[in-house]
């Protein structure tokens, strides 16, 4: 295979001084063996090197469950919650164990972090884990994160670890994103059959509106495919952040001279983390829907929503909730935190200021508090 050009994207993170790296369950472990600890071995390697280079470097790894399976004498990952729970129960030890095991060889601390959505969502939260990433990274250690599978629920049946890569990637204030999986780069259709063109650059989102990404990998291991991974590129790309994919045994030419894969440029600017926990990492209550006017405005211009431009109300939520804000079209255009409850709005939508009473002439969503959103 030849080797990509080197691009700026690829410049970028073969030279990122903080990186977030991600792995997945089917790059880790096997179904019938557990826990690979070869492969774990081959993946330390390669960032032990690139942190002796002089990176920071912050693991996302999948695999609690998975590393479970073998030691519950369970054949194949299981579909019931609790039988998910008690297997990353069990796998969350074995895998902590492992990394400290292999890091230690380079005589690398590393400090386990799970998180579960609300650790992303509920601000508060947000900043603890902003300031224990913080003080690990300024300790020396690596941080090894996942999903705290024992009590997540919705996260094991929809989440994957690809979008909480990203979600991370920011939250740490990463030059760069490594996802590593099974693959050894994005393709425009399933690279299994034929004519599947591999996509080595990706410049702009439009240079991935035709692929078509599955959802689960080959070995069933994981939860996410190559969609989650594509969809997670796209996320950190969008808020600044380069992004190299490729596949987990090629870890270290990716973690060196980053020749392999596919590269994502930054396409968008870095958020601060407010901005960006309002825009991606938190959910919405509801969603109001805007005339083109008011899409303009707020997208095109930055400027606030009023109530003149909103056309219609869905969801329960209160004033200083997050809601979405939505196109004629149905595409959600930006997100912001509402400044009425959603009982309040029916009887202000598409009225001018001046015709309000006194006490509701304000900004439905105040520019300060609304982020546009790069599809």
């Amino acid at each position: 295979m030849t080797a990509p050009a080197v691009s700026q994207a690829r410049t970028a993170v073969a030279s990122a001084n903080r990186i977030v790296v991600k792995v997945g369950s089917s790059s880790l472990t096997t179904a019938e063996g557990g826990l690979d600890p070869a492969r774990l071995d081959a993946l330390v390697d390669a960032l032990a090197a690139r942190c002796a280079a002089g990176s920071q470097v912050v693991l996302v790894s999948s695999g609690a469950i998975a590393a479970g399976l073998a030691p519950l004498k369970i054949s194949r990952r299981p579909r019931d919650l609790a039988t998910q729970q008690a297997a990353a129960s069990v796998g969350q030890l074995t895998l902590a164990h492992a990394y400290a095991n292999s890091f230690g060889r380079y005589n690398l601390t590393v400090g386990q972090v799970l998180l579960t959505a609300d650790d992303v969502v509920r601000r508060a939260h947000y900043r603890n884990a902003q300031r224990t990433f913080s003080r690990l990274l300024a300790l020396g250690a690596v941080p090894v994160v996942n999903e705290n599978d024992t009590v997540a629920t919705e996260e094991i049946r929809f989440g994957d670890n690809d979008r909480l890569a990203a979600l991370v990637a920011h939250l740490v204030g990463a030059d760069a994103l490594f996802l590593l999986s099974d693959v050894d780069a994005l393709y425009s259709g399933d690279p299994r059959k034929p004519g599947a063109v591999r996509i080595s650059e990706v410049a702009s989102a439009s240079d991935v509106d035709g692929v078509q990404a599955g959802t689960v990998g080959a070995s069933g291991l994981g939860t996410g495919g190559m969609a989650s991974k594509l969809a997670a590129a796209r996320l950190a790309s969008s808020a600044g952040i380069p992004v190299l994919l490729t596949s987990a045994t090629e870890a270290h030419r990716a973690l060196t001279s980053a020749d392999v894969g596919t590269a994502f440029a930054a396409t968008g600017s870095r958020l601060t983390a407010r901005r960006f926990w309002l825009g991606y990492a938190t959910d919405a209550n509801g969603r109001l829907h805007l005339d083109d006017g008011a899409v303009a405005a707020v997208v095109g211009r930055r400027r606030s929503l009023l109530a003149a431009g909103i056309t219609g109300v869905d969801g329960d939520f209160e004033a200083g909730d997050v809601v979405e804000l939505v196109s004629l079209a149905g595409e959600v255009v930006a997100r912001g935190v509402v400044g009425y409850d959603s009982a309040e709005l029916p009887s202000l939508i598409g009225r001018k200021t001046h015709d309000l009473p006194e006490e509701q002439r304000r900004e439905v969503v105040h520019a300060d508090d609304l982020v546009p959103l790069h599809r």
